[in-house]
């Protein structure tokens, strides 16, 4: 407890980490703040029937991402997911078209056209997806009378205005805490609105224990148990790397290079799981496509089968599917985001090889192979994690707003997030000569 206390002030000796951090949370705030604020002409009374229909399910796991704005009809109801949207498309669009390839290779200007471009499409996304939003929520059991000027121009002309600007905003406070803050923007705005929800779910799962006589106290202390096992598994999964021993050439007076083993030794790290949560968000994008077509046969058997399978994200039909997509999804995303032949043609230019492979293409091929063969345990961890959740409703019979905690999008967020924050504020206390945040390891208090 010393330990911490003495982080905490080392924390707020130094000025520029302690600005950061407060311009952080005051940002924090005021997303928190808006996505309470209900759109004008709703009455928020008469919501209910939304927050239903958002407690599980895939709109239960949109509404976690957006701290709870989806149900609350608030300002903020679509959230950052069209930024995170555009984010994608961008970056899977700089595959084939040359023009952002360019951009991609000339540094920070070619980075700030890029922002700009993702920009203009996240409005682009916004257009489209606040009327579908606004017409949708009679079929989440908002009834007519809710609408306080029916649902002509005059109501939503103003609210999709009122929604664009409001994921507009949440993008530009994301950006700012990037730059003023403490890093991560977009991504602590998505984490501040996943634990947001983690309270109300675990009370509900409490009392669910405590009051129907369904395990009591003993089965929730066992439920916790598990979770941070499970919070364990995902940092080992978020660290976990293949080191690659890289030898570099020591430079002689002469200024030429003597390729020897006196010459330093590096590594290259590679991520058991480089692709993040993409595959999973992906994977989930894909997952509405069975419904749909099990909507377009609804007259046969095997069109019902498919709508009654695929709408329930607890079932095994939809996790089996979603698994085998998601392990489709890491070796797909890796590989257009892990560029190993770039990496081997660095590596050549720079001087360096990995000791017994020809430098150029025989480093690249290796590279791939070793990424080839760390990605499968890596993406069938991922898959196990992302339906975890199905599996702890399953087995333990868990409410479904807490068991979404036990694994999927929503934990590897938070944990991914949460160990950047760490390293961020770690960089900044190691920098002025202070124990880091993680007492083990290597690091040192220097004199």
């Amino acid at each position: 407890m010393k330990n911490f206390i003495d982080t905490i002030s080392n924390i707020w000796k130094i000025e520029e980490l302690r600005n950061r951090i407060l311009i952080t949370l005051g940002l924090l705030l005021v997303y928190r703040f808006g996505c309470q604020i209900v759109l004008p002409g709703i009455d928020s009374t008469q919501l209910g029937g939304l927050t239903d229909s958002t407690d599980q399910g895939i709109f239960g796991l949109l509404n976690a991402f957006t701290g709870g704005a989806f149900a609350n009809a608030s300002v903020f109801a679509l959230g950052i997911m069209p930024y995170i949207s555009a984010s994608i498309v961008v970056q899977l669009m700089g595959i084939a078209i040359p023009y952002l390839q360019k951009l991609q290779k000339e540094g920070e200007s070619g980075r700030k056209t890029i922002n700009q471009i993702t920009r203009w499409l996240t409005i682009g996304i916004c257009i489209v997806q606040a009327p579908a939003y606004l017409y949708g929520l009679e079929a989440f059991g908002v009834r007519d009378s809710a609408f306080l000027l029916g649902k002509g121009l005059d109501f939503m002309v103003p609210a999709v205005i009122i929604l664009v600007t409001g994921t507009v905003f949440a993008m530009w406070l994301g950006e700012k805490i990037t730059d003023k803050g403490i890093g991560n923007g977009i991504s602590l705005l998505i984490m501040i609105g996943i634990i947001a929800t983690m309270p109300q779910s675990f009370v509900q799962e409490f009392i669910s224990r405590t009051t129907d006589n369904n395990g009591g106290l003993m089965f929730i202390l066992i439920e916790v148990i598990v979770w941070f096992l499970v919070i364990l598994a995902c940092i080992l999964l978020v660290m976990a790397t293949r080191q690659i021993p890289v030898q570099y050439a020591r430079r002689t007076a002469s200024g030429g290079y003597e390729k020897n083993i006196m010459g330093s030794r590096q590594y290259i790290p590679l991520k058991l799981n480089a692709s993040g949560v993409m595959p999973i968000i992906f994977a989930q994008a894909i997952m509405f496509v069975p419904g749909m077509i099990g909507g377009a046969f609804d007259d046969t058997s095997f069109g019902q089968w498919m709508q009654v399978q695929f709408s329930d994200i607890f079932g095994w039909a939809y996790n089996l599917l979603f698994a085998i997509l998601i392990i489709i999804f890491t070796y797909f995303y890796t590989a257009i985001t892990v560029p190993t032949n770039k990496m081997a043609d660095d590596l050549k230019r720079s001087g360096g090889f990995i000791p017994g492979i020809r430098p150029g293409k025989e480093t690249g091929d290796y590279l791939d192979k070793i990424m080839s063969l760390i990605t499968l345990p890596g993406s069938i961890f991922l898959a196990l994690l992302a339906i975890l959740p199905a599996i702890v409703v399953k087995l333990m019979d868990v409410q479904a707003g807490w068991a979404l905690f036990y694994g999927g999008t929503s934990l590897l967020i938070m944990v991914g997030v949460a160990i950047d924050t760490v390293q961020q504020v770690n960089s900044y206390l190691l920098n002025r000569h202070y124990d880091g945040l993680m007492k083990t390891g290597k690091n040192r208090k220097v004199a």
